[in-house]
C-alpha cells in the first residue's frame, strides 16, 4: 500500500512541475507565435507593394510622354491595390522617374494602419513604410 502512495505523491509532483514548466515556456511560444505572424504579414505586404511596381512599370511604358505614363501608372496601381485585402488606396503613393531612357516607379505604402504593427510594442518590427521600385527599359533593346 505504501508504495502506491508514493507513486501517486510522485506523479502528483511530476505534474505540478509540468505545469510550471509549461507556465514559464508559454510566453515565449506566444511572443514566437505572434512574431511569425507578424513577420509573415510584413513580407506579404513588401510583396504585394512589388507586385503593384512591376506592373505599374508595364503599363506606364504605353505611354507616349511622362504625363501620360504617370497616369496609366497611377491608374494601374489604383486598379491593383483593390485586389489585395488589408492594403488601403490611400496608403500608397506613387512616384515616377525618366532617366536616361529607364522609367522607374517608385511605390511607398505607409502600413503604420496595418493588423500586423498591432505587435509592434512587443515584438521589434520593421519600419512601417514599405518602398519598392521597378525599373523597365524604354525604347526596344
Amino acid at each position: 500500500m505504501r508504495r502506491v502512495g508514493a507513486r501517486l505523491a510522485r506523479r502528483g509532483r511530476e505534474a505540478g512541475a509540468a505545469a510550471v514548466e509549461f507556465a514559464i515556456v508559454l510566453p515565449m511560444l506566444c511572443v514566437l507565435l505572434f512574431g511569425i505572424v507578424a513577420y509573415g504579414g510584413y513580407f506579404w505586404i513588401a510583396h504585394a507593394v512589388q507586385q503593384l511596381a512591376n506592373d505599374s512599370a508595364r503599363a506606364a511604358v504605353a505611354g507616349l510622354d511622362d504625363t501620360e505614363r504617370q497616369s496609366l501608372a497611377q491608374a494601374s496601381l489604383s486598379s491593383g491595390l483593390s485586389t489585395y485585402a488589408y492594403l488601403k488606396p490611400s496608403s500608397a503613393q506613387l512616384t515616377l522617374a525618366n532617366q536616361n531612357q529607364e522609367l522607374a516607379i517608385t511605390v511607398a505604402y505607409d502600413a503604420a494602419g496595418s493588423p500586423f504593427w498591432s505587435l509592434s510594442g512587443l515584438i521589434p518590427m520593421p519600419p512601417t513604410l514599405i518602398r519598392r521600385q521597378a525599373v523597365v527599359r524604354l525604347g526596344g533593346y
